[in-house]
C-alpha cells in the first residue's frame, strides 16, 4: 500500500506539468489573400500549375517575422520565389484593396505591405484578434508598371509572421486593356434603364475555384450565395464558414 501512494506521489507532478505543456501550446493561425489574387492562390485554383505543396494549401506559409521572400524562406514553399512561372499580374489603380480569408484567427500586431524594400502601408491591430475575412486598401503613389507586393501578416503572441506575394500591373502594360472610349448618347424621347446584371453563377460547390463575391453555388442540396471572394479549399465548404457563403 506504501509502496502505490509512493508511485502515485511520484507520477502526479508529471502528469500536472504534462497538462500544462498541452494548455499552453499556441493555437495555429493560417491566412493569404484571396483578391486580388496572392500567387498561392492562383495556385490553389490552378491559374499556375506545377506549384508543389502550395496549391493545397494556400493559407500556409508561415515563418519566423522578417523574411522577404514569398514563400517565406520556407523551402517546400520555394516555388513561390520563381520568376520564371510568369505569375499573372492584376491591373491596378493608384489604390488596391487587399482582401485576407484566414481559416485560423490569431492575435495581431500588424499588417504590411513592402514593394522591394519600401514599405508602402502598415496596419495595426494592436494585439486584437481578427474576423475570419479582413480587408486594407492600400494607396500605391507613384508607382508603375509591373510590382511584386509582399503582405505579411505578423502574429502578436508568437514570432511567426504568414507571408503573401501579390503581383500588380499599374497603369497601362500586359494585362491592362486601359479604359473604353466613352459612346456618344443618342437622344431617346423616353430614357432606357440599364440592364440588371445578375450575379455569376458558381454551379455546385468545388475546393479550388475561385468565386468571386454574389456568385451562387449548390452543396448538399442548398443554394449559397458567396460575401467574399476567395479561392475554396477543403473544409471550406459552404456549411462550414458563414463568413464566405450565405443560405439563399
Amino acid at each position: 500500500m506504501r509502496r502505490n501512494l509512493l508511485t502515485l506521489a511520484l507520477l502526479t507532478p508529471l502528469s500536472v506539468l504534462a497538462t500544462t505543456v498541452v494548455a499552453a501550446a499556441p493555437a495555429s493561425a493560417h491566412g493569404y489573400i484571396s483578391s486580388p489574387p496572392s500567387r498561392q492562390a492562383l495556385c490553389a485554383s490552378k491559374t499556375v500549375a506545377n506549384c508543389g505543396d502550395i496549391q493545397w494549401e494556400p493559407q500556409s506559409v508561415e515563418a519566423p517575422k522578417g523574411r522577404t521572400q514569398c514563400s517565406g524562406g520556407v523551402d517546400r514553399f520555394r516555388q513561390l520565389d520563381d520568376e520564371s512561372k510568369g505569375w499573372p499580374a492584376t491591373p491596378a489603380g493608384s489604390s488596391v484593396t487587399f482582401n485576407w480569408v484566414l481559416t485560423a484567427r490569431h492575435a495581431t500586431s500588424t499588417w504590411q505591405y513592402f514593394i522591394g524594400s519600401a514599405k508602402v502601408a502598415e496596419f495595426n491591430d494592436g494585439g486584437a484578434q481578427p474576423g475570419a475575412t479582413v480587408r486594407h486598401t492600400v494607396t500605391f503613389g507613384g508607382y508603375g508598371g509591373r510590382q511584386r507586393v509582399l503582405a505579411v501578416w505578423n502574429v502578436a503572441d508568437t514570432p511567426n509572421a504568414f507571408y503573401a506575394c501579390v503581383d500588380l500591373q499599374f497603369g497601362g502594360g500586359t494585362g491592362n486593356p486601359g479604359p473604353s472610349p466613352t459612346p456618344t448618347p443618342r437622344p431617346t424621347a423616353t430614357p432606357t434603364p440599364p440592364p440588371v446584371t445578375p450575379p455569376p453563377a458558381g454551379g455546385t460547390w468545388a475546393a479550388g475555384t475561385s468565386y468571386a463575391t454574389g456568385a451562387t453555388v449548390t452543396y448538399g442540396g442548398l443554394s449559397y450565395r458567396c460575401k467574399q471572394s476567395h479561392t475554396a479549399i477543403t473544409g471550406w465548404e459552404p456549411p462550414n464558414v458563414p463568413a464566405l457563403w450565405d443560405r439563399v
